[in-house]
């Protein structure tokens, strides 16, 4: 495994890059939180270059129109001249609903208004009918007109793998975005986890997300302490080794979030 630092980035399928820790803002329609990340970014006195940026389609949205519409409001609310990452937030809406949102998606990042594009939540009957689509777009109006899936966002943990989804997105050289990946803090006292806590002098949620990054995923830890931040920054002091890394498969699936990959709409 190649060396991990705070400055790691991985080249998306678009061709831009992304932090290997999801410390940028991570926004959603459906947060109501894009204007004050926007807000953030322009006071923080950071070149913009150096932030990234993310918002999502909300499941209401789902569908052609809807998705333009609501890709418009996050400029509208927000300012920016561009957003990083635009994700479909959950496969809902239907198969008419999914398709329409992610052409809604290819155009705007043909704008140059998306720089990347990609899904959360889809299950690998999903993301089957995904890659078909665009397919068919590029069939109809050109290689690379069906856009790239750049990246995909689901929860992710030990107790919580999807192997089948990881294995899929491996394949394409999807970026895997983990979110909830301390598992909101629900399981620090596993005794999986006790032994490595030990070992490596480290907290429950510094093992947990040394082992997201180490399994090749942007984990996306959530705090609004400094102290937290910062705890959850310190992870490249170490590194799991092998057979750390194997007890911590669980073979469980038990999410502590929703879960639509399970969604047959």
């Amino acid at each position: 495994m190649a060396d991990l630092s705070i400055n790691t980035k991985y080249k998306m399928l678009s061709g831009h890059e992304i932090p290997a820790l999801g410390f940028g803002v991570d926004s959603a329609r459906a947060y109501r939180n894009e204007g004050p990340c926007a807000e953030a970014i322009k006071k923080s006195g950071i070149s913009r270059n150096e932030l990234f940026l993310t918002s999502k389609v909300p499941p209401r949205s789902m569908g052609y129109e809807q998705a333009k519409s609501s890709i418009n409001s996050s400029f509208s609310q927000t300012g920016l001249d561009y957003i990083d990452l635009y994700l479909i937030h959950a496969p809902y809406g239907g198969k008419e609903g999914r398709l329409g949102a992610w052409r809604a998606l290819v155009e705007a990042q043909q704008a140059g208004r998306i720089r990347s594009i990609g899904v959360s939540n889809y299950g690998v009957h999903h993301l089957d009918e995904l890659e078909s689509y665009i397919h068919e777009l590029e069939t109809e109006h050109g290689k690379g007109k069906g856009g790239e899936i750049s990246v995909g966002q689901w929860e992710l943990h030990p107790w919580l793998a999807r192997p089948e989804i990881v294995k899929w997105c491996q394949k394409r050289g999807v970026v895997m975005e983990a979110y909830c990946p301390i598992v909101r803090n629900q399981r620090a006292g596993e005794p999986v986890l006790q032994p490595l806590v030990k070992k490596y002098g480290k907290t429950a949620s510094q093992i947990l997300l040394r082992w997201s990054l180490q399994k090749g995923f942007v984990p996306l830890p959530k705090s609004v302490t400094l102290s937290r931040i910062e705890e959850n920054a310190k992870l490249y002091d170490f590194q799991l080794a092998d057979d750390k890394m194997k007890s911590l498969e669980t073979g469980e699936y038990a999410p502590c979030s929703w879960d639509p990959t399970t969604s047959d709409d």
